[in-house]
């Protein structure tokens, strides 16, 4: 098991962040894809069809966001932390992912940077 920790800059305010990655409506904006998500404690989850899914733990509204992803029959919860920080060029996002698989690891990073806060960073530069 892995952990990967990283800080991201999104040219928008940690209000406009967490709605982009908390309602579905606004995720298939930036993403592309349908998703299935809830601000409700306890909800499951599942964006990019399926390829992620799991279960919303914890919610802070503009600040944080706590989520388990599922990795087949895991033992270890893989929790993922976004806390979002006001910063002068828009919104620190820290991202912390923890018990990853070491099998998943280099595609989940490379997830991470590309495909979800890279898109989430390109739709709010354009």
């Amino acid at each position: 098991m892995k952990d990967y920790k990283k800080y991201f800059i999104i040219p928008a305010p940690p209000e406009d962040v967490y709605r982009a990655l908390t309602h579905p409506a606004t995720i298939h904006l930036w993403s592309g894809e349908e998703a299935i998500m809830s601000t409700d404690t306890g909800s499951e989850f599942s964006l990019w069809e399926g390829s992620i899914v799991g279960k919303n733990i914890e919610f802070v509204q503009d600040k944080k966001i706590v989520q388990q992803w599922y990795f087949g029959d895991q033992k270890e919860e893989s929790i993922v932390t976004i806390r979002l920080h006001e910063d002068p060029k828009g919104t620190s996002v820290e991202l912390r992912h923890t018990n990853i698989p070491d099998e998943a690891y280099d595609d989940i990073v490379e997830g991470w940077n590309e495909t979800y806060f890279g898109s989430l960073r390109e739709f709010y530069e354009e």
